[in-house]
């Protein structure tokens, strides 16, 4: 009986072999073990039942809820019990019956949305899958770097100054660096004009580095003067010694006092007739400079960059006044420095030069500027050359930008990709939030202008009747006529980020938009590529290329215009502007008459008269139109002859000294003996645009 238990048991399920054991033993038997066999399974899954019923995790406080709790991936424990509503110990013990659930703790990670739906489906809750919060403290905390806290004193060591040439405009502030690096730079620019900063080192006699940062000099780069300013320790003030003080002399003077940097004043041109050092000197004191000898502490050296004069004494000035100021830098820990300028290079990509403040640069660091972030993969000096480590007061030029930085912004080393891209991230949602509150003010206040206008509409559609309040006609936009003013559309192409601005910022001096409109409707660093042309192409644009690589074949109907200095662009977005500008009429005199005698004449039944007159100036022409003076006074104008006539003949013409007769159409005015007759004619002559850019 055992032996057939055990076979029953063992062939359950199994049609074949059950047919086979009821052919061998009787089917009163075989029934008798099935059920058997039946009654032991069900006791069995009964205990098993059971035993799960009485192990199961105890639920403390559980609230009877259901519904629905929002789930994302990478979710921690606690996130779950908190999106849950119950107790952390609660779904811990949940997850021990839950395959793959993994580690139990609270702030355990849970990877996989299929785990976090079971568990959550174990509570009784079906899950929404959304996006993972964002805890504004932590973002803040976390996410954000900023500049270390001041060094302490025992980590500080020297390091170079770093100086700015500045003064007007053709003064030889680039000659005289070119003078002091023993390079020639001016012979590069065009016209001899700096068209951006740039930043280099020089090592003096003594050994000694000095950073220098050439600035342009004219009106328009002012805001680049301003950054320039900030990165500087010494401001050397270039004035012609024969044009003396001049407008953006005085700006430097104002821009050194407001940011407290010593000055160094290099009276430049001492060799050229005309120069006065003396004048040039009391005109500075006028201004507020005190000079040595004049009661003062400031320097004022007189040099010749073209021929190196005096060089010696502006170099020993300079070193004098970085050793009595005491710079230094501290040379360990994270890099920060200030960009200077920008640019977009057509080999090498993305590049910026900087000065390092503080920290060692190296390659590899990963930087953060603004809302830029690089992986260094190049360091390279002024000339090109590469470098392996700069240290504070130096100027570089780094290459790995993953985006331009603007000049002027902070530079600041963090310890990995994952924090930089965290940074931006964090960045980029503030400023989105000072746009939505900048913007929130403009909105409330063009709200406002909505409200009290459909107010007055309403109370108007109210006083006038139900029927009336239905528009009549067409509605006022569709009956508006174009405005008819001239445009003229502009694309702005930089090699760098500072001459863009620049440019931008003369744009912005434009203020002759009642006659024509000027619209920048695109502005970037780097060469002009398809997407500039196709924009070209939609607004009709111009585009000003600045020093920037231009395609060798431009698309049909697109105008580039490559310029290299800021003037000459102007001149020709000022020409563009005049052709845009519509005809006007010009008024030009071609004779004058004076009135003799006034003779009344019958012609018919009407009587007429006749003016007796001399042509004392030009030509007189009957087709012409007149106006008639008395006294220098204008009697009347707009008027036309209906006849012309020398001695008894009707001619067209009356020239100089000549007598003849001419009768007005209009026959109203009364003129007398002694009045004078203006012949003249209107032109249709271009108009010129009254922008004036300020240089």
């Amino acid at each position: 009986m055992f032996n057939i238990r055990y076979l029953a048991r063992r062939v359950i399920g199994n049609e074949l072999l059950q047919a086979r054991i009821c052919a061998s033993i009787s089917a009163s038997v075989y029934q008798r073990q099935m059920h058997f066999t039946s009654s032991l399974y069900k006791r069995r899954k009964t205990a098993e039942e059971k035993h799960a019923i009485e192990y199961a995790p105890k639920k403390k406080n559980k609230p009877q809820m259901s519904g629905v709790v929002d789930i994302w991936r990478n979710m921690t424990v606690a996130d779950l019990a908190q999106s849950c509503r119950l107790d952390l110990e609660h779904i811990q013990e949940v997850m021990l019956y839950v395959k793959g659930a993994g580690n139990i703790e609270a702030q355990a990670r849970l990877e996989d949305p299929k785990v976090i739906k079971d568990i959550a489906s174990k509570c009784g809750f079906k899950t929404k899958i959304v996006a993972a919060p964002v805890v504004e403290e932590e973002v803040q905390k976390d996410r954000d770097v900023l500049p270390r806290p001041p060094p302490l004193p025992e980590n500080l060591k020297e390091r170079p100054p770093v100086v700015t040439v500045m003064g007007h405009v053709d003064h030889g502030k680039t000659t005289l660096l070119d003078s002091l690096r023993g390079a020639s730079v001016a012979a590069s620019e065009a016209g001899g004009i700096t068209q951006h900063i740039g930043a280099f080192t020089v090592e003096l006699e003594d050994g000694e580095k000095v950073t220098f940062l050439d600035t342009p000099g004219h009106a328009a780069f002012s805001a680049m003067r301003a950054r320039g300013a900030n990165l500087t320790d010494i401001i050397v003030l270039v004035v012609a010694a024969e044009d003396g003080v001049m407008q953006q002399t005085k700006e430097v003077l104002g821009l050194a006092k407001e940011l407290s940097v010593p000055i160094i004043v290099a009276i430049n041109k001492i060799d050229k007739p005309g120069a006065d050092i003396e004048r040039v000197k009391k005109e500075l004191s006028q201004h507020g400079i005190a000079l040595e000898g004049y009661g003062g502490d400031t320097i004022a050296v007189g040099v010749s960059a073209l021929h190196g004069t005096n060089l010696d004494e502006l170099t020993e000035a300079v070193s004098t006044q970085a050793t009595l100021m005491g710079l230094k830098g501290e040379y360990t820990g994270p890099v920060e420095g200030i960009v200077v300028e920008s640019k977009v290079d057509s080999h090498r990509g993305k590049l910026s030069t900087a000065i390092v403040s503080r920290g060692t640069l190296r390659k590899g660091a990963i930087l953060v500027s603004g809302q830029a972030w690089a992986k260094v993969r190049g360091l390279f000096d002024h000339a090109g050359q590469p470098i392996s480590q700069v240290t504070p007061g130096m100027p570089v030029e780094i290459l790995g930008w993953r985006e331009l930085p603007l000049a002027g912004d902070i530079i600041l080393e963090v310890e990995s990709e994952k924090v930089a891209n965290s940074v931006l991230r964090w960045r980029a949602n503030q400023a989105m939030k000072e746009k939505a509150l900048s913007d929130a003010e403009a909105i409330n206040q063009k709200r406002k202008e909505h409200d009290e206008q459909y107010k007055a509409e309403r109370e108007k559609a109210r006083l006038s009747g139900f029927y009336r309040r239905k528009q009549l006609g067409p509605r006022q936009k569709e009956i508006a006529p174009d405005d008819g003013k001239p445009r003229l559309n502009v694309i702005i192409k930089g090699d760098v980020h500072g001459s863009v601005e620049a440019i931008l910022d003369v744009l912005e001096t434009y203020d002759d938009s009642d006659r024509c409109r000027l619209d920048v409707i695109h502005y970037a660093v780097g060469d002009v590529n398809e997407s500039d042309i196709e924009l070209a192409q939609l607004f009709n644009a111009i585009i000003y290329a600045f020093s920037v690589n231009v395609p060798s074949k431009p698309a049909k109907g697109v105008t580039i215009r490559p310029v290299d200095i800021i003037y000459r662009l102007v001149d020709d977005l000022k020409k563009e502007i005049n052709t845009k500008l519509p005809l006007v009429d010009a008024e030009e005199e071609v004779g004058e008459a004076n009135v003799l005698q006034l003779f009344d004449i019958n012609e018919g039944r009407r009587k007429v008269t006749v003016l007796g007159c001399r042509c004392t100036k030009g030509v007189l022409k009957k087709s012409f139109k007149y106006k008639v003076k008395r006294n220098g006074e204008l009697l009347a104008e707009d008027m036309t002859l209906e006849s012309m006539r020398h001695l008894k003949n009707e001619v067209d013409s009356i020239k100089k000294d000549v007598e003849c007769g001419l009768r007005l159409d209009d026959q109203s005015l009364e003129l007398k003996a002694g009045d004078t007759i203006v012949c003249y004619q209107i032109n249709k002559e271009p108009q010129q645009t009254e922008w004036d850019p300020g240089f």
